[in-house]
């Protein structure tokens, strides 16, 4: 609205202006009009009077910080009125907000009003976004889905961040969740917030705001007895709980107790079983950073997060758990009992046992455990047999008196009868054509086990093509008989799988031991995922699940690597027992799966028009029937296709549509068996009638034109019928032009062949080249080995110097540090003996002035005489000419000779 009157004051510039080439309008007022933009209208209410969510249309933020810091959980809503994502969040806040409105307070604000707060603070990149506050701690912002049962779990978990575990029962269920989970152990007894509680609780709200999945849970034990079990004594300490790898316990001697810490710690060191994958709609290489891991799982089940028990994600993480055990844990077997809910030993027999007086069921039931055997193309046997049916006899088996008497059918088992009937096929050499043999053999893993096998001669052709449906009285040698010389197929079907067998005896091998610790014995490991079928079910349907199913539950593998995709029978029930199967499947070296194919739901064209449209579901029909069928690949992207399009149209007219089929498919919708994919677009592929596996590409050199395809066309469809016997024999021109034909047949194949042989020389040479470059590499190879032993032996050398020089460096600086310390000995001396010598100075000193006092004092004034020469002592030499010293003037110049030689 407001672009459009600023468009319009700009136009009316425009023609009020002196250069305006539009005509100037006689204004009623003759004073000069001013531009006026109207301004927005104020907003108004977006929650109803009635809604819990309080709203503050106006943007007024200083308000909503007002009342958050008054409530101790406040969810906040920024909302923008013309978002259509907003619109659409508004119900499932509200509805959210009728649940907790009595806990948590809901306030929405208008961030998009420009003369409010809000806009002039927050600025958003989308809209709505939501924070959530926990009395001082926030905002942790909500990027979840936005869904009413969603937020609704995401604010319980900010409400309540810790779970309190009490009992035993609990703490098994806290440890066998697919979540990773962080145990807490405080004693509340002498204090009602013990040390460390509140960073610990802390710690659990900065997970959910760094992750707003939750996937760490946090939980506190108070029982010591119970924390005992988890390796958790002292209180305050923090133990980490792993199903396969050690657990751990916080190091707080290491890294400082705080609540930042904590979570990285557990983020760094957590074990992921199964991982909730929620794309948020728009683009993202979510899926694709999951797919490059390696091959993945996808389960697509209903969830309800606000459900106190999830029966189905409690059988996954059970398939989860065993799928991963390779060690056989105890600790995993014991989480995997309580998953159970069984209350036995681990390794006891789960099923029940049989009333006394019944007679025990025959280890061979009525459906024994058998799988039908295509043949490889590369086997020997393969040559004249292409079907077997291969059994297991069951009747071998030790039966021991806790054991199941019910027949289990291990895939692992069957994969192992398969390599014996392989080592023993010399065996069915002699089985005449048309009948059908039955044998036993040993097996070559086990001599207490011997397996049956009945082969069947049937046209090679048919090999990938026979039903799958049989009906329950035919004899091999009806269900196994050749078919008739025809173009007539009948629908692909898949191999019969193990798990058919399984659904018969769910009772049956409820533990299996061929697939606990079943990633470690493959190299297709697989990452497990989880998905909310309610919100992600277009996913699951691109990925070929039915859109129609009455219950959104859907299993597919993915395997970009390898470019395959499989998914579980959409009539299978999700459980435990098919999910089992479903990897063992996988697993195996020749997996029994095929590969999901993708196709268009419908064609393009119907089937009255000249070209027949082709997708994933007609393409057995349209392609291997009776007729010819030349197949155009083409795709929506590609540009030279559609030019092609009136070419095949006028091939269509000309060719009998009784006996000729001209058809295309879009190979970018519709996915096929690797072996009738191209490479290039466009490609013409040409499946002759009664020959379908010999067909034919179009030359990449030679123009797509009507001319080059109706030759193409004639030169491999089948030969006109031979003319009758009786004709006439042919003439001699006839004779000639065979055999001029013939040399030019035999001349183009003598230059073939000298070709070849050039070609052959030349790899000859081109080997001698590289065999002399290898020989030079390993001289290198042995001069760089040489060289190598000998820097190794120089550097043991100047490592032993070095370490005599260390060893000197140390003794040197040892004899340093004692002369340093004897010359801080004689300094500190020498400070002594200075401050001794200046004490004597100071003595002498008043010693001489106190004399003097004495002298003057005893000695009255002196006469002349008296004062010219003082007394000699007797006896004292004297110089002749000369007056003695006095006494005072001896003993000074004495005591000043002695200073001069103290300093």
């Amino acid at each position: 609205m407001i672009s459009r009157l600023l468009l319009s004051s700009r136009a009316a510039k425009i023609r009020n202006s002196p250069r305006s080439p539009f005509p100037r309008v006689a204004r009623a007022v003759s004073s000069r009009a001013k531009d006026v933009i109207i301004p927005a209208k104020p907003p108004v209410s977006f929650f109803s009077s009635r809604s819990p969510v309080l709203d503050l249309f106006q943007g007024q933020l200083d308000y909503a910080e007002r009342v958050r810091r008054d409530s101790e959980v406040v969810l906040l809503f920024f909302y923008a009125p013309w978002c259509g994502q907003s619109i659409a969040a508004r119900a499932e806040v509200e509805q959210a907000a009728r649940q907790l409105s009595d806990q948590v307070l809901f306030v929405a604000i208008n961030c998009w009003w420009n003369q409010g707060k809000c806009r002039k603070q927050k600025h958003f990149f989308y809209f709505p976004v939501i924070y959530l506050y926990h009395r001082s701690f926030g905002p942790i912002e909500y990027k979840g889905p936005v869904s009413a049962v969603y937020i609704e779990k995401f604010v319980r978990r900010v409400m309540t961040p810790l779970v309190y575990v009490p009992s035993q029962s609990e703490l098994l269920d806290f440890l066998s969740n697919y979540e990773p989970g962080v145990l807490g152990y405080f004693e509340f007894s002498g204090s009602p917030q013990p040390p460390g509680y509140l960073t610990f609780f802390s710690s659990a709200l900065h997970s959910l705001k760094k992750d707003y999945l939750g996937t760490v849970r946090f939980g506190v034990i108070t029982n010591k007895h119970l924390a005992k079990l988890v390796s958790l004594v002292h209180s305050g300490s923090v133990y980490l709980h792993r199903h396969f790898n050690t657990s751990l316990v916080f190091p707080r001697e290491v890294i400082n107790y705080t609540a930042e810490n904590i979570y990285k710690w557990a983020l760094e060191n957590r074990e992921t079983l199964l991982r909730w994958l929620r794309p948020h709609g728009g683009k993202s290489l979510l899926l694709n950073n999951e797919l490059k891991k390696g091959p993945a799982l996808f389960l697509f089940i209903p969830f309800n997060p606000l459900a106190e028990s999830h029966p189905l994600i409690d059988e996954i993480t059970e398939v989860a758990l065993e799928y991963n055990n390779c060690h056989r844990d105890q600790v995993v077997e014991r989480l995997l009992q309580h998953l159970r809910r069984v209350d036995a030993p681990v390794f006891s027999s789960l099923a029940p046992e049989s009333p006394v007086g019944l007679p025990e069921p025959p280890l061979i039931a009525a459906s024994p455990c058998c799988n039908t055997v295509v043949l490889p193309q590369w086997r020997s046997l393969s040559r004249t047999r292409n079907v077997c049916e291969l059994c297991v006899n069951q009747t071998a088996r030790v039966v021991g008196p806790g054991s199941i008497s019910t027949p289990r059918c291990s895939f692992f088992e069957m994969a192992a009868a398969l390599d014996s009937f392989y080592l023993k096929e010399q065996t069915f050499h002699q089985v005449a054509s048309g009948s059908t043999e039955c044998s036993n053999f040993l097996s070559s893993y086990s001599p207490f086990r011997y397996y049956t096998a009945c082969c069947r001669t049937v046209s090679r052709a048919m090999t990938g093509l026979l039903g799958s449906e049989r009906d329950a009285s035919e004899s091999p040698a009806t269900a196994f008989s050749s078919l008739e010389e025809s173009c007539e197929v009948g629908p692909a079907s898949s191999v019969p799988h193990i798990e058919e067998n399984r659904d018969l005896f769910p009772e049956a091998d409820v533990r299996s031991t061929d697939f606990t610790g079943l990633s470690c014995r493959t190299n297709k490991t697989l990452n497990i995922y989880l998905l909310d079928s309610n919100l992600f079910w277009l996913y699951a349907e691109r990925l070929g699940a039915p859109s129609a199913a009455r219950v959104k539950e859907f299993a597919t593998i993915v395997d970009v690597k390898e470019e395959s995709h499989y998914i579980l029978d959409p009539k299978q029930a999700l459980m435990k027992l098919t999910l089992e199967s479903f990897i063992q499947n996988f697993s195996v070296l020749h997996s029994p799966l095929k590969r999901h194919l993708i196709g268009s739901g419908s064609a393009q064209f119907p089937s009255q028009h000249l070209i027949t449209e082709v997708t994933t579901d007609t393409f057995w029909e349209v392609v291997l029937q009776k007729q010819d069928v030349l197949l155009l690949y083409y795709a929506q992207w590609c540009g030279f296709c559609p030019a092609l399009n009136h070419v095949f149209i006028q091939l269509a007219r000309l060719l009998p549509a009784d006996t000729f089929t001209v058809a295309r498919i879009d190979v970018s919708q519709n996915d096929l068996p690797w072996e009738f994919m191209v490479d290039r677009l466009p490609t013409v592929l040409f499946f002759p009638c009664k020959r379908k596996d010999l067909s034919v590409k179009y030359p990449e050199d030679l123009p797509i034109t009507l001319p080059d395809l109706l030759r193409f066309v004639l030169r491999h469809s089948d030969p006109a019928p031979a003319p009758p016997s009786s004709a006439t024999p042919p003439t001699g021109e006839c004779l000639q032009s065979e055999a001029v034909l013939q040399q030019g047949h035999i001349s183009h194949l003598e230059r073939e062949i000298r070709k070849l042989r050039a070609e052959i020389s030349a790899l000859q040479r081109a080997q001698g080249q590289v065999e002399a470059r290898l020989s030079s590499a390993r001289r290198d190879e042995h001069r760089l080995l040489r060289q190598k032993q000998t820097l190794e032996r120089q550097h043991g050398l100047l490592q032993l110097h070095s370490e005599q020089l260390q060893a000197l460096y140390e003794q040197k600086t040892q004899e340093l540090e004692e002369v340093a310390r004897k010359l801080q000995e004689l300094a500190d001396a020498s400070e002594s003996l200075l401050t001794e010598n200046t004490w004597l100075k100071i003595l002498v000193a008043t010693m001489e002035r106190k004399l003097e006092g004495k002298d003057r004092a005893e000695s009255p004034t002196p006469p002349e005489e008296a004062r010219a020469v003082p007394p000699e002592p007797p006896g004292a030499p004297r110089l002749p000419g000369s007056t003695p010293p006095s006494n005072g003037s001896a003993t000074l110049a004495s005591d000043r000779s002695n200073e001069n030689r103290t300093d």
